[in-house]
């Protein structure tokens, strides 16, 4: 006569095992999205959105490994907005901060979904190209001054303008050594006039 009710009781021990089972993976779910978010916020830049430093040593060596693999061109650009000191100075820090803002909105948009964006510090931004000839980089970040023309800041009537300086990087040269060279590029751009893009 006790058998069934042995039974029924063995089967609600399985129950409870089964749906604390379930929880302790439902939590282990939420703290491994909680443990990437925070990787993913130590890795981009706090105001933009794009990448930092970090993010995009660790995006290059992703990148540097895959060309070597593949035999593809690994382009670089580094873009400098124009007068960014004289926009802050005139308009304030908050129009500064968003006209930051909107370049990476605007780049993002032009940008293929391979392509690596960071903020390199202050006005400063890298554009990682995979597989991309120096010519057709020169063409796209060409292409991205003119959109980026088109469009105010948000709020302004103020456009915004840069410089830049695009190369590919040679092999066995180090990336310290390209943004060197796209930084000399970049200066040439300054000096030849701004809001135009010299490869280097």
């Amino acid at each position: 006569m006790h058998y069934p009710h042995v039974r029924r009781s063995n089967a609600s021990g399985a129950q409870t095992a089964m749906l604390e089972l379930l929880a302790a993976e439902a939590h282990i779910r939420v703290l491994e999205q909680a443990l990437s978010d925070a990787r993913a916020t130590a890795l981009a830049d706090p105001l933009t959105g794009a990448l930092n430093r970090r993010g995009f040593d660790e995006a290059y060596q992703r990148e540097l490994a895959r060309s070597r693999r593949r035999g593809g061109q690994l382009a670089l650009a580094l873009i400098d907005l124009d007068d960014f000191k004289r926009l802050n100075d005139t308009l304030g820090h908050q129009v500064g901060d968003a006209a930051l803002v909107h370049l990476v909105s605007v780049l993002r948009k032009a940008l293929r979904p391979s392509d690596i964006l960071c903020r390199f510090g202050g006005e400063e931004f890298v554009v990682l190209m995979p597989d991309t000839p120096l010519n057709d980089a020169a063409a796209a970040i060409a292409r991205f001054q003119r959109q980026l023309a088109t469009h105010a800041i948000p709020g302004q009537d103020a456009v915004l303008t840069f410089s830049a300086g695009v190369v590919v990087q040679q092999p066995s040269e180090s990336l310290e050594h390209s943004i060197l060279r796209a930084d000399a590029a970049t200066y040439a751009a300054k000096h030849a006039g701004k809001n135009c893009v010299v490869k280097g």
